[in-house]
């Protein structure tokens, strides 16, 4: 085995005795689950924000099932479905034409510029360069 290997090995076993005294004292180990949990959901949450904007929104909600799966069997199994059925979207979306990948491009792009709209970002970026138009307001009022 390689010193790498050896050491991620042993890491694993270390996590593994500690979770099992974890396991001993009930109230503490409901603590972490819910410590767990919180920051799992939050992450995920922000990575589910995440998903239309250039940057990793699908590499955060990953991540945040991961900190989930940890401790949820729910999560783990959605983590797996959630890998495989990205795989195959992105593997479909690659083999297709030039056409619909520019499409693909242009309603992301559909989407940020309506969510920063909504939000308020455009009218608050249009007045820090002199610009001051009211269909840049978000119709919802958000940063008025």
């Amino acid at each position: 085995m390689t010193d790498a290997g050896s050491r991620w090995s042993q890491t694993k076993r270390r996590w593994a005795r500690w979770r099992d005294r974890l396991r001993e004292r009930p109230k503490v180990e409901f603590g972490y689950r819910i410590a767990v949990a919180a920051i799992g959901l939050a992450v995920l949450g922000l990575g589910i924000l995440a998903i239309p904007y250039p940057g990793p929104g699908w590499a955060i909600v990953f991540v945040g099932l991961g900190i989930l799966a940890t401790e949820f069997d729910w999560a783990r199994r959605w983590l797996t479905y959630a890998r495989e059925r990205y795989d195959k979207v992105m593997d479909w979306f690659h083999r297709r034409g030039r056409f619909v990948q520019i499409l693909g491009g242009l309603f992301t792009a559909l989407i940020v510029a309506v969510t920063l709209w909504l939000l308020g970002a455009l009218d608050w970026t249009g007045e820090l360069v002199g610009i001051d138009h009211p269909w840049l307001n978000s119709p919802i009022g958000v940063g008025d």
